[in-house]
């Protein structure tokens, strides 16, 4: 929802602004130059990136949009199910677990928790730590597996993010080439009337001015905050 509002504030205020000084909203409307600088920007996400990494941009950014699966009640119904599971465990014994382990779907500490079950990541996180556990592995061993398969999933969840923020900085670049090629086109005019002339060259502005506006008002926030959402 904030995403949406602080959306909302950048281009609102961009366009309050050149309204205050009496600009022409027709001119900002390039779609030629959107075309080139956006299709651009998508197509170097397309080549720098594996297919597994675009399908967590695009799932990144909705998250952006539709607000973070990690609320409150999440980690309170978390600590629940690992209290469970771990008064068990000093119950019966450590053996006791392995069943709930193996077949995660089927136990019934995990399956009072559906939101575990659904990540998979989590789910797997869990379930291998505790199987270390119970094939009795040191306890210093154990604690070093942990921190790097923490490090490993933490590292797999900023790749859309870097991703992202490489596209952001590719974009004031494609602007200029936006505006460059609008160079081009005004210099196939210069025996035309000033008219039109005027027209091209401000076109050609408007790329450069796309490219910045998407890269630090747009891309850019999205890409920071889809990097907080993963912290």
């Amino acid at each position: 929802m904030f995403a949406i509002i602080g959306i909302v504030v950048v281009f609102g205020c961009i366009v309050a602004g050149y309204l205050m000084e009496h600009g022409n909203l027709r001119v900002l409307l390039q779609p030629a130059e959107l075309v080139i600088i956006g299709g651009a920007a998508v197509g170097t996400v397309l080549i720098a990136n594996p297919l597994h990494i675009i399908k967590k941009i695009a799932g990144g950014i909705g998250g952006v949009f539709g607000g973070s699966k990690f609320g409150k009640q999440v980690y309170l119904d978390a600590l629940k199910m690992m209290y469970d599971l771990l008064n068990k465990a000093r119950k019966e014994g450590l053996m006791a677990l392995e069943a709930d382990v193996e077949e995660p779907e089927k136990s019934p500490v995990f399956s009072k928790n559906p939101a575990f079950l659904g990540n998979h990541h989590v789910c797997a996180f869990v379930c291998d730590s505790l199987r270390m556990a119970i094939t009795g592995i040191d306890a210093f061993d154990l604690d070093q597996m942990l921190d790097l398969d923490l490090e490993v999933h933490h590292q797999d969840s900023t790749q859309p993010t870097a991703a992202l923020s490489t596209m952001a900085d590719a974009l004031p670049g494609l602007g200029i080439v936006a505006a460059v090629l609008g160079v081009v086109i005004t210099m196939g005019a210069l025996g035309g009337p000033p008219e039109e002339i005027g027209h091209k060259v401000a076109a050609a502005l408007v790329g450069t001015f796309l490219g910045v506006l998407l890269c630090y008002g747009f891309v850019g926030p999205i890409a920071a905050s889809m990097s907080k959402a993963a912290e």
